[in-house]
C-alpha cells in the first residue's frame, strides 16, 4: 500500500521550487532573451501575475510564458500547488530543450559552413 506523505506547504518551500524553475528559464545570457520573455519575466518579478497569464494565453506555443504563467498561482498555497509547480517545471524543461536544440543547430550550421 502506498502511503501519502503530507508535508505542510510554506511560502519558503514554494519559493525554493520557484527559484529552481527560474534558474532553468533564465540562464546567464539574459541579453539574448526575446522582448516577449523580458516582458513576461519583468511582470513576474513585479508580482504582476495577471499580465504573465495574459502573455501565456496569447502566446500559446511559448513554453517560457507558459511556465511563468503557472508559477504565480503557486504562491496561493492551495491543494493544487504541487500540480502548478509540476506543470511549470515541465514547461521550463521543454523551453530549455528548445533553447538547447537551437544552440546546437546554430553551432552545427556554423561548423559546417
Amino acid at each position: 500500500m502506498v502511503q501519502a506523505i503530507q508535508q505542510e506547504l510554506t511560502l519558503e518551500k514554494v519559493q525554493q521550487a520557484v527559484n529552481a524553475i527560474l534558474k532553468v528559464l533564465v540562464k546567464e545570457d539574459r541579453d539574448s532573451q526575446s522582448n516577449l520573455h523580458c516582458k513576461a519575466l519583468n511582470a513576474f518579478m513585479e508580482g504582476d501575475y495577471q499580465t504573465v497569464k495574459r502573455l501565456a494565453a496569447s502566446n500559446l506555443s511559448d513554453n517560457f510564458c507558459k511556465s511563468l504563467g503557472y508559477l504565480g498561482g503557486a504562491f496561493k498555497l492551495t491543494p493544487n500547488t504541487d500540480t502548478i509547480l509540476a506543470e511549470s517545471a515541465r514547461a521550463a524543461a521543454e523551453f530549455d530543450k528548445e533553447r538547447t536544440l537551437k544552440e546546437l543547430g546554430d553551432a552545427i550550421a556554423s561548423a559546417l559552413n
